[in-house]
């Protein structure tokens, strides 16, 4: 009797997954290369997603509309492996914070294009910790472009506020991404612990309404 079984006991190793990315590229056209590299599986999951909308307030009121990403059913822990490769490429490299070298020279370099009146050096050292702090988050490469469009857009000294929201829309894409393939990460590990999944408790729950009648 062959030895041989038609399904593995666990998930393979994906394999190494070498994400193309260009910072001067548009948004578009990065959101397009990144999908194309990632495996098969992956990406009809990503299609098959589904899109919620609702509305975000704060405490000034009505803020904007959000969009949620859910995996679509039958996400399953080969999928998830395969995510968390992906996953961790992105949050390594692409979305890697900056330097703090890197990040405090971008900061004092923009603030130097407008200097503030009555400012001593040292001052202006504390805030540039402050905008250090506060941008931490965010890629080099995002900062240096929410820089770049500030310095060739706009007359006046900028706020942390201000930049943050460049930064934020010049790694959009890049983050959006990141929470769908951390989404479609958590599903196939629910799967995994508990040996079904979303396909597996709809004919539950149906058997438990009939018991009920």
């Amino acid at each position: 009797m062959s030895n041989l079984h038609p399904f593995p006991a666990s998930p393979a190793a994906p394999p190494s997954l070498p994400l193309p990315f260009d910072p001067a590229m548009t948004p578009a056209l990065r959101s397009r290369m990144l999908r194309e590299a990632l495996p098969e599986p992956l990406r009809c999951l990503l299609d098959r997603g589904h899109v919620g909308r609702h509305s975000r307030f704060t405490e000034d009121g009505f803020a904007d509309v959000v969009e949620d990403w859910t995996p679509p059913d039958g996400v399953t822990p080969r999928h998830a492996a395969l995510a968390r490769k992906a996953l961790a490429e992105i949050d390594d490299s692409i979305l890697a914070p900056a330097p703090a070298n890197h990040l405090l020279g971008r900061v004092l370099a923009l603030l130097s294009h407008f200097p503030a009146k009555a400012t001593t050096p040292e001052v202006e050292q504390l805030l540039a910790m402050d905008w250090a702090d506060d941008l931490g988050e965010f890629p080099a490469w995002a900062i240096d472009q929410a820089a770049r469009r500030w310095r060739r857009t706009r007359k006046w000294r900028p706020s942390i506020a201000e930049i943050r929201s460049l930064c934020e829309e010049a790694c959009a894409v890049e983050r959006a991404l990141a929470d769908q393939l951390r989404a479609i990460a958590m599903a196939g590990e629910r799967v995994g612990e508990t040996g079904g999944g979303a396909g597996a408790v709809r004919p539950m729950l149906a058997s438990a309404m009939r018991r009920m009648r």
